[in-house]
This record gives C-alpha cells, sequence and structure tokens, in this order.
C-alpha cells in the first residue's frame, strides 16, 4: 500500500492534443522531493516542445507544488530562450495558485537582443544621444554653479556658516601637499621648451630668442595650463571619488535629513580650496618653469644665467604674469565644479563611482583647455 502512495505522488508529465492544440498535462507531487524526476519530465518534455510548440499546461492533477516544482513548469513555458507569458495555465487548485504566480512574476523576461540596422541610422542615433548628454551635462553643470552661487550669498549674509575648518583642509590637501609634484612637473616642461627651442634657434643664430619664447608662453599659458590640468587629475579626481562614496554610502542623504545643505558642508570649502591655491600653484610653477628653462639654456645652450635674466627682463612685463594669474582663479572654479557635479551624480554602485571619477577628469581637462582658449581670444581683442 505504500508503495501504491509513492506511485501515486510521483510526478508525471504526458502529452496531448486537443482540437488541435499541443497540452502537457500534470499530475502527482511537484516538489523538491522528485527534483530528479522532474529534471527527465522537463527535459524530455522540451525537446517535444522544440518539434511542436506548446499551447496550454494542465495542471488540474497536481496535488501537491512548492517553489521548486514551479520553476519546473515555468521552463516548460521557456520557448529557444523566449518567455511565453501567453501560454494559458489551466486548472491549478486554488491554494497552489498564489505560489505558481509569485515565481512567475519573479522570472523577468530576458532582454531582446539588439539587430544591426542600418549604419547611417546608427550614426545619428549615437550623435543624437552624444548631443543630449552634453546638454544634459551643462545642465548639471549649471545647476551645481548657482548652487554655489546661492551658498556664497548665505554664508555672505551669515559668515559664521562658512566652514573655515574644513576650507583649511581641502587647502592643505590642494594646495600646500601639491607643490612637490607641481614644481617637479614644471621645472622639466621648461626645461624641454627651452632644450627644443635652443636646438631649432640656432639654426638661425637666433638663441637669444629662446628666452623670449619661454617667458612669454610660460607666464601666458604653459605655466597656468599645466598646473590646471594637473589639479584637475589630482584634486579633481579626488573630489568626485570623496563625494560619490559619500553618495553611495548614504551619506549625502543623512546630511539633508539633517536639515544640511550638502553644497555648503561639503561642495564650497573644497572650491574655495581651489579657487585659492591654484593661483598660488600657477605662480610657483611658472617660476619653476622659468628655472628649468634658464638651467638649460645655461648647461644645454652655454647662456649664462645673467645674460637670460636680462633678456627676461626685457622680453616680459606685468602685463603677460597678470594674464596667466587671472586665468587661474576661473580655472579652477571650472575644475571644482565638474569634479563636485560629477561626484554628486554616482549610483550605487563602485561601477558608477570609476566612471564617474574618469569623466570628471576628462570633463574638467577638455573645458580648461577651452576656457584658456576663450581667454586667449578676450586678451587678443583687447590688446593684453
Amino acid at each position: 500500500m505504500d508503495s501504491a502512495l509513492v506511485s501515486s505522488s510521483s510526478p508525471t508529465l504526458t502529452f496531448s492534443r486537443r482540437e488541435g492544440r499541443v497540452v502537457f498535462v500534470a499530475a502527482g507531487n511537484w516538489t523538491a522531493a522528485y527534483a530528479d524526476a522532474l529534471e527527465d519530465l522537463v527535459e524530455g518534455a522540451s525537446a517535444r516542445i522544440a518539434e511542436e510548440p506548446l499551447s496550454a499546461l494542465d495542471l488540474n492533477a497536481v496535488a501537491e507544488l512548492d517553489t521548486f516544482g514551479a520553476v519546473f513548469l515555468e521552463r516548460l513555458r521557456h520557448q529557444g530562450g523566449r518567455l511565453e507569458k501567453n501560454i494559458p495555465v489551466n486548472g491549478l487548485a486554488e491554494r497552489l495558485r498564489p505560489l505558481f504566480e509569485e515565481v512567475d512574476s519573479s522570472i523577468v523576461a530576458p532582454q531582446a537582443v539588439n539587430v544591426r540596422g542600418n549604419a547611417l541610422v546608427d550614426y545619428l542615433s549615437n550623435v543624437g544621444r552624444a548631443i543630449t548628454g552634453i546638454w544634459s551635462d551643462l545642465v548639471a553643470l549649471a545647476a551645481m554653479l548657482g548652487a554655489i552661487c546661492a551658498s556664497v550669498w548665505r554664508i555672505v549674509l551669515h559668515p559664521l556658516r562658512f566652514r573655515l575648518t574644513s576650507a583649511v583642509h581641502h587647502l592643505d590637501r590642494v594646495g600646500w601637499q601639491a607643490v612637490p609634484i607641481i614644481l617637479l612637473i614644471t621645472f622639466l616642461i621648461g626645461g624641454i621648451i627651452a632644450q627644443q627651442g635652443i636646438f631649432h634657434f640656432r639654426k638661425f643664430g637666433a638663441d637669444v630668442y629662446v628666452v623670449d619664447m619661454v617667458g612669454i608662453l610660460v607666464l601666458r599659458e604653459i605655466g597656468v595650463l599645466i598646473v590646471a590640468i594637473m589639479v584637475a587629475g589630482r584634486s579633481g579626481s579626488s573630489y568626485t571619488a570623496e563625494l560619490g562614496s559619500m553618495k553611495m554610502r548614504e551619506e549625502i542623504d543623512a546630511l539633508e535629513t539633517m536639515g544640511l545643505d550638502p553644497v555648503e558642508v561639503l561642495v564650497l570649502p573644497r572650491v574655495v580650496a581651489l579657487v585659492i591655491a591654484l593661483p598660488i600653484l600657477t605662480f610657483l610653477g611658472s617660476m619653476s618653469a622659468l628655472y628649468g628653462a634658464q638651467l638649460v639654456a645655461w648647461l644645454y645652450g652655454g647662456m649664462s644665467p645673467e645674460i637670460f635674466l636680462t633678456r627676461l627682463k626685457e622680453a616680459i612685463s606685468v602685463t603677460h604674469f597678470k594674464v596667466g594669474m587671472i586665468k587661474a582663479p576661473f580655472m579652477a572654479l571650472v575644475i571644482g565644479i565638474v569634479a563636485c557635479a560629477q561626484g554628486l551624480q554616482v549610483k550605487g554602485s563602485a561601477e558608477s563611482l570609476g566612471l564617474q571619477t574618469t569623466a570628471s577628469v576628462v570633463k574638467a581637462i577638455f573645458l580648461v583647455i577651452v576656457l584658456d582658449g576663450l581667454f586667449a581670444i578676450f586678451f587678443a581683442s583687447i590688446d593684453m
């Protein structure tokens, strides 16, 4: 009698044709206790479905059902990797239906495979998405600039709200701690420019004009541009990573819950530190580049330091120095806005943090170069 009970409760799956429709009739206990039997039944049915698609499932004779069995029944509704939600399920007992429907709702249909279309249409589509992305970035940067201006206005009205300790901390990080690498890189760049200038100008007997080239180029363009690019890669990426990590850990949401403005607490001190530090680093970097150029001119070109300095005084003026220094705070503001805006756009994954950090550096460097070009046009127009 026990064997008869076991036999009657074992799962079965039979094939029938009703009014020209292929129907599979399931019976018995579709539970994890019969895992091997269910596997064999479903594999055999899948081979049959490959030849003739399934039209319906008859579950009227199913006595017991658990999650394991419900998943196997759902497998019967797959045809060649597609989820056939339109296949009807008939006769399932009311006490078993909630479980089956829960399993059914938890199965997500796979995304459709992108079929390669017309190359021109795909190209125009990519261009359109890129333009939309640029517009979204501009809106985000404008929103960040507006939020910073609003925070500055509140600080002007209530100076004690400004977080001086935080600003000094970030000034130390982006300013003082960056001095060694800035001096080293600008020293090498100044020496390289002088070496190349001497190498080519010597052909025309115009070695002395290397001083003019180096002096004007470093003070007006190269000094501030190289320093800004290095700061964007060093400090801008750090800002993005810090704010992005806070966003992932919901620390920024916690600040808002406490009634604090994240821009005023986190962004403004960082931007102020950059605006103060970048002109200082630009000055130090320019001096280092000129010293590197003088050393190369002496060792490689045979030009004594006295001649170099005398020619440098004749070639440059305070105007060249002012042009470079005027650009510095604006470039610092651009770097700070981009870095903080990208940091606040980080989602809840490490991949998003990496992507936003990379985007922050790339966008900051691009905008710094564009801003330098705009300043060059502006200063040329006012004959400065």
